[in-house]
């Protein structure tokens, strides 16, 4: 600013032009008439550095005559003074010479900066040059922050804007705020608390803020209903250890496991309680009851002290009189959950109804989970047999049964358990997001939320396998799970809701009873769904937003119920939630808010808890339908272990029974209250240790299905059941008919032994209706599955029932994973099973099943090796297929397979199956007709699969007729023959020598081709392979592309800062932008519907933010979403393949390539397997386009609704 010295320094007398781009040449002085008349110039008008500023106002400042300048300098402003006898001057530019960023200007005067217009300049040409955000109007140089109140101060709540939206909630209840796109940082507590708009009947209002709390991450209420405050300061970084290293999917490596407390490091994170003593709705009392903690993320109360979920280790601070300071230090009761990721770490500590303490594990993180006895050791191997029930899986050199237990592994997201008196860990339900939320509604279902669009989460059933990005965050457990259970279907939405509640305490009233209430951070939103029964799960579908805020900083994280019967809010507050960004130092670790959303009317309820009722006013709070004083009477009746309740519970369970009632299992005239006395008195039994058998045996009877369902779980827990409670369990599951408590049947069969399970599964198979379920095949599935191993004859006894093959569900589901199941080990043992079913089959049609689930094991496998038993069973049951019969390498069935695959009028998946069969299974006779079908069939997607299948096959003429044939190919297939053409040294060689040649026109290899032959001539070659053929690749490659290579981080940096000062200039036509689109990021993206699915749909990504945008578009490998991981396959014949883990087991990986070919490569011929550490997604997608055409394609991206053009 105003640069008269600098432009006459000695020093750098050029440093005017090089880097001002100007050249100062005096100024015209002071005077009458010597005001400068400031002009926008009409050219630049649209520069962001412009926002604001009026088109014409008057300086005090000398107008400086500043010539000659360069030509990478765009003038904004013009001066002339106001005799008009000077010349028309530039006094405000930007200079972008070399892709730097140079904001300049000649004001700045001393009465310049009373003028709103220069302090808006001054103000967004430093932000521009920072690539920062620009303000909105009317903040005259950016938001006046409050000055935090002193911390004896106590905040009185701060009550939200009134809106005028209607009273009932609808999907057009509430219309969006007026928001800014550049706010520029963060508003104080008191102006962010009147951002907000919110339902006509609701208030949204804040209860606490900084300085009082920063960074809350996890909030709950005692039993005296005082709130507790996990404040989560520490993240993103581990105290006291040294990161070595960190993958492409943010999971770090240590140098060390951080002790527990107190001998660990000091962190940053602190537990705080905060307390309404005299229920005006004011928390007016605030405490810590721990600080120092490092990645503390959870609190949970009971058992005589306070449980701290701290990763690695779950925590007990006893605290036997509440007097909210420990007793001692803390015992370690669990260890070894994973620190890689601190946005996935262990989270969401609370107690279940049965009295285990449950939690989340993310989807970044491993667990090898250790158990501790009351002495501080590791409990023993033979001592966790014991307690669990369970046997963890042999080796070798574990050693005698003294020998502490070998932690029990896990892989990504979970649900786990863990029972604070028997001392059990356990995965309850493996999968889902990246679970950081867990709800536990009225009935005891577990729900998470989830990081994805599309869905509100995940409902999670005991033992159950739910879907997760197994590339990124690895397979199943369960090899042989053969299936998964997908998030609760849902409108398509933005991402994401990662917690959420299910509330029904009735005090919002009764438009909101059994409503879903989700976070939305990205959005700064509170979303509220309805949550309906789909079958044994459920769907949801969103019905308005009840809390909308225009402070871009409103980043709700947790949600919660309070004794009140209020909703409350941990409010992160910060620019962003990008764990990227947050690495990079890019966050506010100074501030958080928490919020309550209430009646506008008032709270009838108060933050009261009952922490002092004697036990009878226990059981009736037990018995009560509001949940949160139900679910914490259930805990301190547990905490107690007072039994002089036991008859009183007992008596409320058989209360008002109605035989003929009973015996129809009918509900209709059961309402919400009654149901929460019986289900609440079952629990408060079972918590009291009081549950009988006699009890049990009750209940599997009751007229209340919860019921039936939680005595059902409940037997399962213990994992046995003596032969006539079994049996009854049996009888039960032959005529229940509630679909839920059939599912819990399912998973509880799965924990038994088989002698009682399997009779409970055969009853279950029997159900027709349940063919049709969401859930229920699968689960019945997973609970046959668990005895294949230990009881085989157990289970093929249940199949020597011929009529039970009819059975839909057992045709539709069961069946071909059976055969999968067996045939998949290739142990002599199993696949001689595999010819006992074949024998058992009953009829064609289950053979032909019992045949799909053999060829699924043998996908890309010889069929080498049978017994002759199997092959002999298969002939007779008729269930050797073409398919099969190609594999194993018959004459007849390959002569069969070649035939129909180049037969025009031939089915055309069959056609496709066939050609995958010879893209897996080598079959030299194949090459020809695989080279006709790329060359001449009419589909493309049966001249992609051809080329794919022709990768397998080491053979010139392959490489001569794809390069003669390439220039006839259409579009669609190019990129099918580029990626089999750059899958081998040889083939790689051969496109290099055409492209020199002039065969192939240089233009059409793409940056990704040729940085695929750079990758492929750097590889090691293979034993027996040519060094020499690598050598020429490489030479050839560089000769013909010397400058191609990967931008550096600065550079792509500097390019999205380019990018978007081209975006932010004019604007652009989302109608040219859509063809762009298709062309440019169709092939892979869909959007509105349009476009291929190779790559993530957009439709449902947050599009309207620039900033990350541009960064998943110039670094693509910033930050790749789930499912779209890259890995790089190098196989033993030297081809080198890049693409997505579309699949994989312990025998086979699959990838999907760019170009949508999906390769099988067996395990065995594989080289080595390794995450390719960047994204398929090419970069440079923008390089080709002028700046026109980016404003264009940015257009129909940040679109939020499909274009009204007719396609």
């Amino acid at each position: 600013i105003r640069d008269q010295k600098v432009a006459t320094e000695t020093t750098w007398p050029n440093f005017d032009t090089e880097v001002l781009g100007g050249d100062y040449q005096d100024h015209y002085g002071k005077g009458p008439g010597k005001t400068t008349v400031v002009k926008v110039i009409r050219e630049t008008a649209g520069n962001p550095i412009l926002k604001h500023v009026a088109p014409e106002f008057r300086s005090e400042s000398h107008l400086y005559r500043s010539r000659n300048l360069i030509q990478t300098v765009t003038p904004l402003l013009t001066g002339q003074t106001e005799d008009g006898k000077s010349e028309v001057e530039p006094v405000a530019w930007i200079n972008t010479r070399d892709n730097h960023r140079v904001f300049y200007t000649s004001l700045g005067g001393p009465e310049d900066f009373a003028d709103p217009n220069f302090r808006h300049l001054l103000l967004n040409g430093i932000l521009w040059a920072m690539n920062d955000f620009i303000p909105p109007a009317g903040s005259a140089g950016g938001p006046a922050r409050t000055t935090p109140a002193a911390k004896t101060t106590e905040p009185k709540p701060q009550a939200s804007a009134t809106s005028s939206t209607p009273t009932t909630p609808t999907p057009n209840a509430a219309t969006a705020p007026t928001t800014s796109p550049e706010q520029l940082g963060p508003l104080s507590p008191e102006e962010s608390a009147k951002s907000f708009q919110v339902f006509d009947d609701l208030v949204f209002e804040q209860v606490l803020a900084e300085p009082l709390i920063a960074q809350p991450v996890f909030l709950t209420f005692d039993e005296r209903g005082r709130m507790w405050v996990v404040e989560y300061r520490q993240y993103p970084d581990p105290a006291g250890v040294k990161m070595v290293s960190r993958d492409n999917f943010w999971r770090a490596v240590y140098d060390k496991v951080p002790d527990p407390p107190p001998r660990g490091v000091r962190g940053a994170d602190r537990i705080t309680i905060h307390e309404d003593t005299d229920g005006d709705g004011t928390f007016d009392r605030h405490k810590t009851f721990m600080d120092g903690l490092n990645i503390a993320t959870s609190v949970a109360f009971g058992r005589g002290g306070v449980f701290v979920l701290n990763p690695p280790y779950l925590l007990f601070y006893p605290d036997a009189n509440r007097d909210d300071v420990p007793d001692g230090d803390p015992k370690v009761l669990l260890s070894g959950f994973g620190l890689e990721d601190t946005h996935s770490v262990a989270n969401s500590l609370r107690w279940g109804p049965d009295g285990w303490l449950y939690g989340c594990q993310g989807s970044t993180v491993t667990g090898n989970i250790l158990v501790y006895e009351e002495d501080g050791k590791v409990m023993p191997e033979s001592q966790w047999s014991v307690v669990s029930g369970q046997s963890l899986p042999q080796t070798a050199d574990h050693g005698p049964a003294t020998t502490p237990m070998r932690p029990i592994y896990s892989q990504g997201q979970n649900i786990w358990r863990y029972h604070p008196e028997k001392r059990i860990y356990e995965v309850f339900s493996e999968g889902g997001g990246n679970a950081f939320g867990l709800e536990i509604d009225s009935a005891g279902r577990i729900f998470s939320g989830h990081n994805g669009g599309n869905t509100r989460g995940f409902h999670y059933q005991q033992g159950a396998y739910l879907q997760k990005g197994f590339d990124k965050h690895g397979p199943l457990s369960n090899p042989y799970a053969f299936g998964y259970f997908p998030q609760m279907p849902h409108n398509d939405v933005d991402r994401f809701t990662h917690n959420f509640l299910i509330y029904d305490s009735g005090a919002l009233g009764p438009n909101y009873q059994g409503k879903l209430f989700g976070v939305e951070p990205l959005q700064g939103r509170i979303v509220m769904s309805e949550i309906t029964p789909d079958g044994s799960t459920f769907r949801t579908r969103d019905l308005g937003h009840p809390v909308k805020s225009a402070d871009k900083w409103f980043r709700p994280v947790d949600i919660k119920l309070g004794p009140d019967g209020a909703i409350y809010v941990c409010d992160w507050y910060d620019r962003q939630v990008n764990h990227y960004r947050n690495h990079e130092g890019q966050i506010d670790q100074s501030n958080g808010r928490i919020y309550r959303l209430r009646p506008r009317g008032g709270l009838e309820g108060r933050l009261t808890g009952n922490a002092s009722y004697p036990p009878e006013r226990l059981v009736a709070e037990a018995q009560e339908s509001s949940r949160w004083y139900q679910q914490t009477a259930v805990r301190l009746l547990g905490d107690r272990g007072d039994q002089s309740q036991v008859p009183a519970l007992r008596a409320a369970l058989r209360e008002a029974r109605d035989p003929a009632r009973d015996a129809l299992y009918t509900v209709s005239l059961l309402g919400p209250a009654q149901r929460a006395k019986a289900l609440g008195s079952l629990w408060a039994l079972n918590a009291c240790g009081g549950f009988s058998a006699e009890d049990t045996e009750f209940c599997l009877n009751h007229w209340v299905p919860e019921v039936r369902l939680w005595t059902v779980r409940l037997v399962g827990d213990g994992r046995k059941a003596n032969p006539a409670l079994a049996r009854k369990i049996a009888d039960l599951a032959a005529t229940e008919p509630n679909i839920e408590v059939r599912a819990q049947l399912a998973s509880t069969a799965k924990r038994l032994p088989a002698a009682e399970a399997m009779p409970i599964i055969k009853a279950l198979l029997a159900h027709d209706a349940d063919a049709s379920d969401p859930r229920q095949p699968l689960l019945l599935w997973w609970a046959i599955e668990d005895k294949c191993s230990t009881d085989r004859e157990a289970v093929l006894g249940v199949f020597s029932d011929r009529e039970l093959w009819r059975a839909p569900i057992v045709q539709t589901a069961i069946l071909s994973r059976l055969m999968r199941r067996f045939a998949a080990t290739g142990k002599r043992e199993d696949l001689l099973t595999c010819a006992k079913l074949f024998a058992l089959s009953p009829g064609s049609e289950q053979t032909a099943q019992l045949t799909r689930g053999f060829e699924e094991a043998y996908k890309g496998r010889p069929l080498t090796g049978l017994p002759d038993e199997l092959i002999q069973a298969m002939e007779q049951a008729g269930g050797e297929s073409v398919l099969i019969g190609a594999r194993r390498g018959k004459p007849a069935a390959v002569t069969q397979a070649l035939a129909t695959i180049t037969d025009p009028s031939a089915d055309a998946s069959l056609r496709l199956q066939l050609i995958s069969v010879f893209g897996e299974v080598r079959q030299p006779s194949a090459v020809p007709a695989l080279l006709a079908v790329a060359r001449d069939a009419k589909a493309v997607e049966l001249r992609r699969a051809a080329l794919g299948a022709l990768q397998l096959y080491d053979s010139p003429e392959i490489a001569a007729e794809v390069l003669t044939q390439l220039p006839t190919y259409p579009a669609e297939i190019r990129p099918a023959a580029f990626g089999l053409l750059t899958s081998r040294p040889a083939w790689s060689l051969a496109l290099l020598k055409a492209v020199e040649s002039g065969q192939v026109p240089k233009p059409s290899v793409s940056a990704d081709t040729v940085r695929q032959m750079m990758k492929l001539a750097n590889a090691e070659a293979p034993a027996g392979g040519s060094v020499t053929t690598r050598d020429d690749v490489h030479r050839l490659t560089t000769q013909l592309w010397p400058n191609v290579r990967e931008a550096t981080s600065a550079e792509k940096e500097q390019e999205i800062a380019r990018l978007a000062e081209v975006i932010n200039l004019t604007t652009g036509s989302p109608y040219n932008g859509k063809k762009l689109f298709l062309e440019n990021c169709g092939v892979c993206h869909r959007l509105f519907g349009k476009g291929a699915e190779i790559g993530p749909d957009l439709t449902v990504y947050q599009r309207t933010d620039l900033g990350n945008l541009l960064l998943n578009i110039v670094n693509p490998g910033a930050e790749i979403r789930e499912g779209y991981e890259s890995f790089s396959a190098e196989t033993k014949d030297g081809r080198l393949l890049t693409g997505f883990l579309a699949d994989q087991d312990t025998r086979m990986v699959v990838l999907r390539t760019p170009d949508g070919h999906t390769v099988p490569l067996p395990r065995g011929e594989l080289k080595s397997l390794e995450p390719a550490g960047a994204s398929l997604m090419p970069e440079g997608l923008l390089s080709s386009l002028s700046d026109q055409q980016v404003r264009d394609l940015f257009a129909y991206l940040r679109s939020t609704q499909p274009l009204n053009d007719g396609n």
